[in-house]
């Protein structure tokens, strides 16, 4: 049996990129597919395979600029050969659903979330850009959702990363899908005897996340405030910002983690759909202050007997400093191992487990080419 693992871009490490890491690893001898790649972004475990990319990669700036090519996606998506492949497993929040694979062969799409921006996010992602940009992304956009939707229907079995999108798959794709939360790498888990007395927000400094409201919030309140990661909103972040709030910038695996296990509680103010950085917090023992709405209800327990954060009801500074007094009010009561166990529950031996039970149910063939 041949197999395919497939993603849509190697451009930056993240939780996709960590997905895509942990399938291949199920099968030794899968070759990957890609549309773009850059070094910095492919995992040092897949350096060693077979890696085929589609024609944008020999478009100068393509990689380091994929999402404005668009337009492109589904003509580059479809040039990727995996005719001759038996089980071909995508890893996707774009368009490599859509790759054509042979008669016979079974495509198990890993579904991130369908493109949000052309979906659910679209006048959002409009909003942001220059006016050029917004006509040229309104141009091609209604082609590209078109060719997707139809795209979806290639796909043999889909996993949603959440029910948040396995809900989004239903009502966008008219598909069925099993959950199977991401993994998250407990090895780089730590705890400290002393936690400090400053807030912290991680992930890339993007207009969704949100993160003005933390840096306002913080400044509002009188509370210290730690950011880890960079991106384009910084200039104007650091501009909001006050002399208590401290800029990190991007740091490596060890750094990042260091900081989850150091900070009072993590706030988190995006509407994700599923994120990963409030289970790296609460694997650190570290309790959350979340957005409650999309995937932070899967992954943050803000109620009941065991609560590993707090909620917050609105995308607004005022809702968020609520929340940051209602959790300074009963911060004594979150125990660090309660947040831990809950977060073991998304441990990566726990997906490898599920997506190896999900394989082989549905392709027992499979088996022949499994790591054990």
């Amino acid at each position: 049996m041949r197999v395919a693992v497939v993603h849509h871009w190697f451009v930056t490490r993240g939780g996709g990129e960590r997905v895509a890491e942990c399938i291949a690893s199920l099968f030794p001898r899968a070759e990957i597919f890609t549309l773009v790649t850059r070094p910095e972004g492919l995992p040092p475990s897949l350096t060693a395979r077979p890696l085929h990319t589609s024609f944008l990669q020999r478009i100068p700036l393509a990689a380091s600029h994929h999402r404005h090519m668009m337009p492109l996606y589904p003509v580059a998506t479809e040039s990727l050969d995996l005719r001759g492949y038996d089980l071909v497993i995508s890893s996707d929040s774009g368009p490599v659903k859509g790759v054509r694979v042979g008669p016979g062969a079974v495509h198990v799409c890993y579904c991130h979330s369908p493109m949000r921006y052309l979906y659910d996010g679209y006048e959002s992602y409009r909003a942001q850009m220059g006016a050029l940009t917004r006509g040229l992304f309104s141009a091609a956009a209604g082609g590209v959702r078109r060719w997707d939707t139809e795209a979806a229907k290639r796909v043999t079995h889909f996993i949603a990363n959440s029910r948040c999108v396995a809900e989004r798959i239903r009502r966008i794709y008219g598909r069925e899908s099993e959950v199977i939360p991401p993994p998250i790498d407990l090895s780089l888990a730590r705890t400290v005897a002393a936690p400090g007395d400053h807030y912290l927000c991680a992930g890339r400094l993007v207009g969704y996340k949100r993160t003005e409201l933390m840096v306002v919030a913080c400044q509002r309140l009188g509370r210290r405030l730690r950011i880890a990661g960079a991106g384009p909103e910084e200039a104007r972040l650091r501009r909001l910002a006050g002399p208590e709030t401290k800029f990190l910038g991007e740091l490596d695996d060890d750094r990042l983690w260091q900081q989850y296990a150091e900070c009072r509680a993590l706030l988190f103010a995006a509407d994700e759909d599923f994120g990963m950085v409030p289970l790296e917090a609460q694997a650190c023992g570290r309790p959350v202050i979340a957005y409650g709405a999309g995937g932070s209800l899967e992954t943050v327990r803000g109620s009941g007997p065991q609560p590993t954060g707090i909620y917050f009801g609105e995308q607004t500074v005022e809702s968020l400093m609520e929340g940051m007094r209602r959790f300074e009010a009963r911060e004594a009561t979150f125990e660090p191992s309660q947040a831990q166990r809950w977060a073991a529950e998304f441990s990566t031996p726990v997906f490898l487990e599920r997506m190896r039970t999900f394989i082989l149910s549905r392709v027992p063939a499979a088996a022949a080419e499994m790591l054990s």
